[in-house]
Formats: C-alpha cells, sequence, structure tokens
C-alpha cells in the first residue's frame, strides 16, 4: 500500500514488508534498529488502546509503566498496518531539508499505518545510524499530536495542525540525544552547575561526555573541586571512620594494610580519653599453619571488669554466659547488641564518640564517629605500630607468636584470584568514593597465599560494600550479583564449633561443618593417629577421639564401637571429642592377659564387626588401645569353695541351698578355687534352691552382708542386701529375680575392709514366701516395702560363703 511520507509522494513507490495486524503485536527490527536518545533497540511492542496507538521498546505499555514508548493518534478501526523500508535517498534529503540537526547517513525506516478521522494517519521512525526521526502524516483536519516519553515521562512532542484554510499534515521530530541520570539531553547541549562541580555536553554526534570531581574529592560549590579529606577537614570536622579486619588483613582508619601472621590477641581500638573500652582481635590459624585469621572479637569494658565476647557461628558470651540476641537491640552493659543473618552489632556510646562493631565470623568493621582531635590508640589507629606494644598478653597464649610454614598449595591461582579483587575497580563499585586499592590489596595478599574456600573471595567485597553502606549511605545497587554472592548471610551462621576447630566448607560452595585448625591436627597427623594416649585408671581405661580428625578421614563417630558392639563413644558436645573406654563393671569385650606380674587389658575401636592389628584403613577403622597394671598394685581374691551347699529341713519343707560366685553377668563363667578375683571387679552370686514347688513357693533374700570372721560378734560388717533390696549406699550392688522365683541372684564390686586383710566372709539370709494370694517380691526404690508371708514354722535359712586373700 502506497503511503504519503513525502510531500511529492507520487515520486517514490514504496516496496516493503507489510504486516496487518489487530492485537497487540511485538516486531523484529534488528534489521533497522532505531536508537532514541542514545538507547538502541531491536524489537517494538505496539499497543491498540482506546486513547492511542502506542508503540513502546522494552514491552507493551501498561499505564505506569518506565519504558520508552511513543504515543500515536488514536485508529478508527481495530486493525494496522506494520511496514518496513531499506534507504530511500531522496526521502534522505527531504527529511534532512526538515530537520537540520540530522547530520548522519539514512539507513532504513519502518512505519504503523492505520484509519484516523477518516482517513490514514502514518507513524514512521527512520534510521540515521545514531539518530532517529520521528515522522507523523496525518490529513484530518484539527491537530494531532503525538507525545514521546522516556522511561515513562513526556520528553518530547510532534503535532500536526490541519485548518481549510491551512493545511500542514506532516510533522518531523529529532528524537535523538543522550541520557545521563534518567534525563535526556538534545544534540548540541552542554549543561555547567558550579554548585555541584558537574558538567555534561551531548555533541553535534550524540556523544555524551560528562565530568565531575573524582571518587577522592569535594566540590567548592565554584566549579573547584579540592580532596575530600581537606574538605572534611575543613567544613566537618568530625571522625567519621571505618577500620576493616578480614582473615589476616587489616585496613587502618587512613587506609593503610598490613597483615596478622601470628596467632595472638591484639588492641584493636581503645580512646585514652574515653576509658571504659578496648576492642580486641583474637587471631587463630585454620587451614594452614602460616596463614592466621580473625576469629573473634572481645569489647573488654574495663571500668567494669566484663568481656563481651563475639565468636564463630554468631554466638555471643558475656564472660563466660551465653547470650540469646535478635534483630531488636538488648542492651548489655551499656552496650547494645543485636544479630540478623549478615552478623553480630554491637553499639556503644561513650561520651561524645560512637563506636559500632560488626562482626560475621570473618570481617570485624569497627565504626568511628566523634570529635577531631582526640587521641586513639591500637592497630586501627595506625597499622604500622608494634605489634608486641599492642598485643594484650592477658588473652594470648605463650607460643602464638610462634611462626609455622606449611606446604605450597598448587590449588590457589593467584591470576584468577587478583582478576577477582580487581572487580572493586569496576561498576557498581566505583560508584562509590571511598578508595577500593586497600581492599583490592588485602585480597590479593590473602587470596594468593590461601584456597579459595569459604566464601573468602566474597568478603573483601562485602566488606568494601559494607564501608560504603556506613560511611556514605551508598547502596551499591546490583553488586552481589557481580560478586555471584546472592545470598547476604553470614557465612556458617550459627554452627558451634570448638578452640579448636573452625566453620568451613566441605566443598567449595558446598555443606559446611567443623575442621579442625592446621597446627592442632598437624601433632596428631605427625605422629598419624586420630586422637589422645590411652588413659589408664585404677579401675578404668579410655581413648579418646578428635572428631574433626574423624571427619577428614570419612568416618562418622556414631559407628564406632569397642569389641562388645554396645560400647559406643560418647561425644562431648562442646570439644567435640569422642571418648571409649571400659571398666571393671564393663569390660566391653576387653581381652585380659598376664605376663609374669602385669594384667593386661586390650580393645579395639572399629566400625565393622570384624578385627584386625591394621590400625587404620580408607573404608575401615581399626584403633587398638590396653592398659598393663602390675599384680603387686591389685588385691586378688580366691573362694575356698567354688560353690556352697546346704541342706535345709524346715517344718514341711525339706530343700537343698546352693551359693555359687560367677565373673559373668549370664552365669555361665563359675568362680573356681584357683581363680583369681581382683578389687572392684564384679561378681555376681546366685541363690538356688532344689526341692521346692515353685508354684506354690517363693524364694526370698531379705539380706546379705560381709564381715571379716565368721561370726558376727565382733566383727567388721558390711551390708549388700537390707530388707529385700540393694542397699542404696553402695551403686555397685544388684539384686535381680528376688521374690520371684525358687532361685535369684545378686552382683557387687569386690572389695576389702579398709586396713584388714584375710578372709572375708559373705552371709545371705533368705526365707521362703507362699505364693497364693501374696505378692513376695520386696518393693524398693523408696516403695513402701512389702512382707513376705513365710510358712508356718518355717525358720529364716543362712548361707555363707568365705572369700581368702
Amino acid at each position: 500500500m502506497l503511503r504519503p511520507l513525502l510531500y511529492l509522494s507520487a515520486l517514490i513507490i514504496l516496496a516493503g514488508a507489510q504486516q496487518t495486524f489487530k492485537a497487540s503485536s511485538e516486531f523484529d527490527i534488528s534489521s533497522c534498529p532505531i536508537t532514541i536518545y542514545g538507547q538502541t533497540y531491536q524489537h517494538v511492542y505496539v499497543n491498540l488502546t482506546s486513547k492511542n496507538l502506542v508503540v513502546c521498546f522494552n514491552s507493551f505499555y501498561s499505564p505506569g509503566t518506565k519504558d520508552d514508548c511513543i504515543f500515536g493518534p488514536l485508529t478508527d478501526s481495530d486493525s494496522a498496518e506494520f511496514e518496513k523500508y531499506q534507504r530511500i535517498p531522496i526521502l534522505e534529503t527531504i527529511v534532512k531539508y526538515s530537520v537540520l540537526t540530522i547530520k548522519t547517513r539514512m539507513d532504513c525506516y519502518f512505519s504503523f499505518s492505520y484509519q484516523h478521522n477518516k482517513g490514514y494517519a502514518t507513524l514512521a521512525l527512520i534510521n540515521f545510524g545514531p539518530q532517529t526521526v520521528l515522522y507523523l502524516y496525518s490529513p484530518a483536519e484539527g491537530t494531532v499530536v503525538v507525545d514521546v516519553q522516556v522511561d515513562g515521562t513526556s520528553a518530547d512532542q510532534v503535532e500536526v495542525t490541519n485548518t481549510p484554510t491551512s493545511r500542514q499534515t506532516r510533522g518531523y521530530l529529532d528524537i535523538s540525544g543522550c541520557r545521563h541520570s534518567g534525563a535526556v539531553y538534545k544534540p548540541a547541549t552542554q549543561v555547567n552547575s558550579p554548585e555541584t562541580c558537574f558538567s555534561l555536553t551531548c555533541d553535534e554526534d550524540v556523544v555524551l561526555k560528562t565530568s565531575s570531581c573524582g571518587p577522592l574529592e569535594r566540590c567548592l560549590g565554584n566549579s573547584s573541586c579540592i580532596p575530600a579529606v581537606l574538605y572534611d577537614a575543613i567544613f566537618n570536622p568530625k571522625l567519621d571512620l571505618v577500620c576493616t579486619v578480614t582473615g589476616p588483613a587489616l585496613i587502618d582508619f587512613q587506609g593503610h594494610v598490613t597483615s596478622v601472621k601470628d596467632r595472638c590477641t591484639y588492641s584493636l581500638l581503645s580512646i585514652p580519653s574515653v576509658p571504659g573500652l578496648q576492642v580486641l582481635a583474637n587471631f587463630q590459624e585454620r587451614r594452614r599453619k602460616d596463614v592466621s585469621f580473625l576469629d573473634s572479637v572481645t569489647l573488654w569494658l574495663d571500668r567494669l571488669g566484663v568481656h563481651i565476647h563475639l565468636k564463630q557461628g554468631g554466638r555471643v558470651l558475656v564472660d563466660d554466659s551465653t547470650l540469646t540476641l535478635s534483630s531488636s537491640a538488648q542492651v548489655v552493659h551499656g552496650v547494645e547488641l543485636s544479630q540478623d543473618l549478615t552478623g553480630v552489632t554491637a553499639k556503644l556510646s561513650l561520651s561524645n564518640f560512637t563506636v559500632s562493631v560488626f562482626f560475621d565470623g570473618y570481617t570485624v568493621q569497627i565504626h568511628l564517629q566523634g570529635p577531631i582531635g582526640s587521641a586513639l590508640h591500637g592497630l586501627c589507629e595506625n597499622s604500622s605500630r608494634s605489634l608486641t606494644e599492642l598485643k594484650s598478653s592477658e588473652s594470648s597464649s605463650t607460643s602464638c607468636e610462634m611462626q609455622y610454614m606449611d606446604s605450597n598449595d598448587t590449588m590457589i591461582n593467584c591470576t584468577k584470584m587478583t582478576e577477582r579483587c580487581n572487580l572493586l575497580k569496576e561498576a557498581p563499585f566505583s560508584s562509590c568514593d571511598i578508595d577500593p586499592e586497600p581492599y583490592i590489596s588485602a585480597c590479593i595478599d590473602t587470596l594468593c597465599s590461601y584456597p579459595d574456600l569459604d566464601a573468602l573471595k566474597c568478603q573483601f567485597l562485602e566488606a568494601y560494600a559494607r564501608t560504603c553502606r556506613l560511611k556514605h549511605n551508598a547502596t551499591l545497587d546490583g553488586w552481589r550479583s557481580k560478586s555471584e554472592r546472592l545470598n547476604p548471610e553470614a557465612f556458617c551462621q550459627d554452627r558451634t564449633c570448638s578452640d579448636h576447630e573452625f566453620c568451613g566448607e566441605k566443598t567449595a560452595g558446598g555443606e559446611t561443618r567443623c575442621f579442625c585448625r592446621a597446627i592442632y591436627a598437624s601433632k596428631y597427623k605427625d605422629r598419624n593417629t586420630l586422637g589422645d594416649p590411652t588413659v589408664c585408671n585404677q579401675n578404668s581405661a579410655s581413648l579418646t577421639l578428635v572428631n574433626c580428625l574423624l571427619e577428614d578421614a570419612g568416618v562418622d563417630y556414631t559407628v564406632l564401637h569397642l569389641k562388645d558392639l554396645t560400647c559406643r563413644g560418647h561425644m562431648d558436645k562442646e570439644r567435640h571429642m569422642v571418648t571409649f573406654s571400659f571398666n571393671s563393671t564393663n569390660h566391653c569385650g576387653s581381652e585380659v592377659t598376664s605376663n609374669n606380674n602385669q594384667i593386661i587389658y586390650q580393645n579395639t575401636i572399629s566400625n565393622d564387626d570384624s578385627f584386625s592389628n591394621v590400625i587404620t584403613r580408607r573404608d575401615q577403622v581399626f584403633v587398638d588401645f590396653s592398659c598393663i597394671y602390675l599384680q603387686q598394685a591389685t588385691k586378688a581374691f580366691k573362694i575356698r569353695s567354688s560353690s556352697v551347699i546346704k541342706v535345709i529341713t524346715s517344718a514341711v519343707w525339706n530343700y537343698t541351698l546352693t551359693m555359687k560366685a560367677y565373673t559373668d553377668a549370664a552365669r555361665t563363667q563359675p568362680v573356681e578355687s584357683n581363680t583369681e578375683v581382683w578389687l572392684d571387679q564384679k561378681i555376681w552370686v546366685e541363690l538356688k534352691t532344689d526341692g521346692l514347688d515353685g508354684d506354690l513357693i517363693s524364694m526370698v533374700t531379705k539380706s546379705c552382708w560381709a564381715t571379716n570372721q565368721e561370726s558376727d560378734n565382733g566383727s567388721l560388717r558390711y551390708d549388700l542386701i537390707k530388707n529385700g533390696c540393694a542397699n542404696p549406699a553402695d551403686p555397685t550392688v544388684t539384686v535381680e529375680g528376688n521374690g520371684e522365683g525358687t532361685s535369684n541372684y545378686f552382683s557387687f564390686n569386690m572389695f576389702q575392709f579398709s586396713g584388714r586383710s584375710g578372709e572375708l566372709f559373705l552371709h545371705c539370709k533368705l526365707q521362703l514366701c507362699v505364693k497364693e494370694g501374696n505378692s513376695c517380691i520386696p518393693k524398693c526404690n523408696g516403695a513402701r516395702r512389702h512382707r513376705s508371708i513365710r510358712p508356718r514354722n518355717e525358720a529364716p535359712a543362712l548361707i555363707s560363703m568365705v572369700w581368702t586373700n
């Protein structure tokens, strides 16, 4: 279809690709892209609304949208036509004649044509490279206005007015120009603002040029810039300082960088003129022995003698008491403490100073505000000061200054890490007027000597962004996307590790756990062990393994056990040490052997039901441990007779009573006359009758006791069972099956009377109980005792056993 784009439309035949559309439609204009005020587009989105034909360039129009759009006249029908054309020289000549600001060569154009006010109206966008002309054709009487909006705000318009005596029909508008901070500028435009020292030029070739004060400068209001430090000294005579410690690197208030090489505690900040606060930084090693990391921060309120410790995992301790914090500030000894996903903040006001301390487990940032001229003290004031002078002897170990060497890590890619650190030179970081060089230097020094793990590569970017926010309230929109750290949550938040551990990633970006610190782990790795030596006591033995070493070896401590599978390790929840033990009460399957005058107890920790002399394997763990005792240090007893049998005749009852001792709970290993029994060894004594009807009668052991003489008269006595129950004063005594049938047994740990040797006499008194209508079981553990009902004329039976040593 012919369209009147020219004054002499009959001279040109417009042969373009025509598309008719009725609904909202998207058109690909990549073959004829359009540049509107410096922004180039390759797609258009057309709406036929109730008021306009709207052409937008980012998405379909909706009220309130922040888009570049052109609002054409209303269509009379429900359709319009889209056409696209290549360069037409005569059309180029006519447009340049009508729009004198167009200097470049025409490439192509496209148009929208539709019925309007009983005629055809045409909107066309003509491509002149970096410049664009909006063309409007409307032959209808009246005035037609086309509005051009940029970012949702009206920027310009073109109108055509036709009257019976004067017909304009065509209008042209140059929509070329530049953009800056949401504003548009026509070609050959210059803007100067002496108050802000800002100047802008959009030249005739639509090239934008701007100038302003640098990131470390301030404007004097007369187009002159001076250094920011000088400006603040003149016009803002107060301190507004930030000190950052990340890993081993410290950036002081002046932007000087140093690195802490040891594992001591140092003073970061104190204000001599305002006593009451000292901020201390505690350093420890992590994955490498030769690189120290900030591990915790201590606020020492010296006037109150109170220490507030900010530790890994978001833990906060006031002296030794743990605090539970939230995002709402909690005031403790005048310090406002709060916690969110990013870390813990402690804020304190002293005189005219405000000190804010933020700690996320890797980085501490101290924000100090107050009057100029006051003396400051600590590494944050001057990082080049002597570390010896600032060391806290009270909080540092005696060996904290010892230097260690470690092997080279071939996985460290210094070139890649340098590129990473240099992101601080790019947008959006470059919009902050704080010098990034100290942070870049600290970042490179650290990441070229330490593995890229535990989110370390993001810590320096995070610290710089937070400094910009603290000092200038700059948010640096989009910096997290740039740094690939979308989650603001502090690393390893809410995971508690012990003092010899730190929280780290199993793999880069993966799950976290507690790892052994390198120096701590080295003393075990050098000995090829997983824990401490065996501890042998008089009646027990224990072996403690280090859980972080077990996890390094891929071992879950919960699957480990002694030879007795029921004997498992116990985890210390604070120290994360796993202890295995056995004692004289429960040998846990220990093998007991003798060698001359030695008694040897041997056991094995394993994650398998089979055992070997091999100490460690990749998929199995075998840790042998033993204790050796000298026989002279152990008192042995022998039984005079392996069992005592007594025939009882009482009233109508004739039965045999047997007392027999065993060394095992199953009562399968009897104590023979040659069996040695040692002090504190567990012994089981069975009392058994033969000749009684178990359906009618139960035997009740009323009491058992030991004496140092055969008779009670004048001898020492020690009660094991009283009134049918274990003596509550001796926790080693247990009574089983008493009053339930015609036999029962009890156990106790072997003993001797203090200062006495020789024989030990064990006596038990028993009686029979008629079951019918009665409960013969003694009630123990504080319950009311039940009196056994014995048959008439039946006297209690007494039986004794003799031990010698």
